[in-house]
């Protein structure tokens, strides 16, 4: 056995009746329910240390074998926004003119979206997920696991906390990415996983009048696989 096994502490656990249970889980519910991807973000600040509280729930997620394979990196300084911004696009036009199949592009129509991210200059700030595939002890690699799925789970509880915070953040992705990595001097073994921004809907904002899958549609009971 390793000489680094982790001591055991008793959980720490309040039962709940079963119809708080079910309270806490409609509300939260509630909450998420309301939850959309917004892209006209207002440039006003943030409280003091607010994003910070967000990361650390985000670093609560579970990950393999407790490596927590995860780098956020805030953004707040203008110019180097502006940088992202200009990076962002350039790929994200090549990807709408070129890249991008015209089956992805009638997907993404309704959407209204397209090459332009005027939201990663706008918003206070910007968090850029990074997932560590592999730890650097000087010169010695150390393995991680589930990475993908690991930073998968941290960032959906990051967009959570950033909701439930009374902000909003959308999910973007621009592909390649190279340029996140350059832009904020991150090391080899960090690879850019998700560009955040994050702030107050702006004044006016508007969203895509969506709906999600009812209950019946996502979830199965007792799903025999003998036929």
């Amino acid at each position: 056995m390793p000489d680094n096994t982790y001591s055991f502490i008793p959980y720490q656990h309040t039962r709940l009746a079963p119809g708080d249970m079910l309270q806490r889980a409609e509300d939260f519910y509630a909450q998420m329910n309301a939850r959309r991807s917004v892209r006209d973000i207002a440039s006003d600040p943030l409280p003091e240390g607010l994003i910070e509280k967000l990361i650390l729930t985000a670093g609560t997620a579970p990950s393999g074998a407790h490596k927590q394979p995860w780098r956020f990196v805030v953004v707040t300084d203008p110019e180097l926004k502006r940088q992202i911004r200009a990076a962002a696009e350039e790929e994200e036009r090549d990807n709408y003119e070129r890249r991008f199949s015209q089956e992805w592009l009638d997907d993404l129509a309704p959407l209204g979206t397209d090459w332009r991210k005027p939201f990663l200059e706008s918003a206070p700030a910007l968090i850029v997920v990074f997932r560590i595939d592999y730890g650097l002890e000087g010169d010695v690699k150390k393995k991680h696991y589930y990475v993908m799925e690991s930073v998968g789970i941290a960032v959906g509880m990051l967009i959570a906390a950033i909701h439930m915070a009374g902000l909003v953040t959308l999910t973007h992705t621009p592909n390649p990415m190279h340029f996140l990595s350059k832009l904020l001097k991150r090391p080899v073994n960090e690879k850019p996983y998700v560009l955040m921004p994050v702030g107050y809907p702006a004044r006016g904002a508007q969203v895509p009048d969506l709906t999600r899958k009812p209950l019946e549609q996502i979830v199965l009971y007792n799903q025999s696989l003998a036929r």
